[in-house]
């Protein structure tokens, strides 16, 4: 079976050994996607509702590449920082899944490579 790796252009894929999407037929697994701005950094600097909206757009852009499409997602899973918070998180996962409903799974964390991240997501599609 063909597998297609999908890059978000990260200096950091090669040095850690990771791509930001990765499809083996009809699967699309994305791995753990950061807040980070178009131009780089930290997008929504402390706005937990802000980076949760930006990790899905980045998500959605890497299912795009790999074929699919932003319905195929069967599964999330978000890494919070401060679980405390997870109503802002919440809202923006609801916002942008209201009409898929994927599952999920939310977990507190001590704390992502950028401390200023407050939240990480990870993504899984199925592509009929």
């Amino acid at each position: 079976m063909d597998r297609k790796l999908i890059s978000s252009g990260s200096k950091f894929e090669p040095v850690i050994g990771f791509s930001r999407a990765v499809r083996v037929g009809p699967h699309i697994a994305v791995s753990g996607t950061a807040p980070i701005a178009e131009s780089g950094g930290v997008a929504c600097y402390g706005d937990l509702y802000g980076q949760t909206k930006r990790c899905l757009e980045i998500i959605e852009k890497a299912v795009t590449d790999a074929g699919g499409k932003r319905e195929h997602i069967v599964r999330t899973r978000i890494y919070l920082k401060e679980m405390k918070d997870w109503e802002a998180a919440g809202r923006a996962h609801g916002e942008f899944f209201k009409d898929i409903r994927p599952a999920s799974t939310m977990i507190q964390i001590v704390q992502a490579i950028d401390p200023d991240w407050l939240v990480e997501i990870e993504a899984d599609a199925i592509v009929p």
